[in-house]
């Protein structure tokens, strides 16, 4: 499963890495190191947390988000899959994106919960990238 650094986190989180810092310090979302002493974030604990405090709020100031070209980067938080077809959430600060598209694609891209990927959005349709 991917980890995450602090910074790393903040950025899909849309807050600031003293927030994430402050965040985990408070427990907020489960740390660990590796093996050169930085703090980690295990990618399924930043999805769940993420889902968390869009639903809930942050506590804090809200931050306002925007995209470059209509990129939402953000951390895969739920897969559906079925026979065919497949529906992907991206919680990417403080915007939840649902795409739905092929069972194939999600498998070429290797899509899991708690991975980065980028949701592309063009008028209605929604793409998704990994990163």
């Amino acid at each position: 499963m991917q980890s995450y650094t602090i910074g790393q986190a903040a950025r899909l989180l849309g807050v600031s890495p003293d927030t994430a810092r402050r965040w985990a310090d408070a427990g907020r979302v489960a740390t660990h190191r590796d093996e050169g002493g930085r703090r980690l974030i295990d990618g399924k604990a930043l999805a769940a947390f993420s889902v968390e405090i869009a639903q809930g709020g942050t506590g804090e100031e809200e931050v306002s988000y925007t995209s470059a070209r209509n990129a939402f980067p953000g951390i895969v938080t739920a897969i559906k899959l079925g026979d065919i077809a497949a529906q992907v959430e991206i919680q990417a600060g403080p915007h939840r994106l649902v795409s739905l598209l092929t069972r194939e694609a999600v498998e070429e891209l290797g899509l899991e919960v708690g991975m980065q990927a980028t949701a592309r959005v063009k008028s209605t349709s929604v793409h998704i990238d990994r990163t």
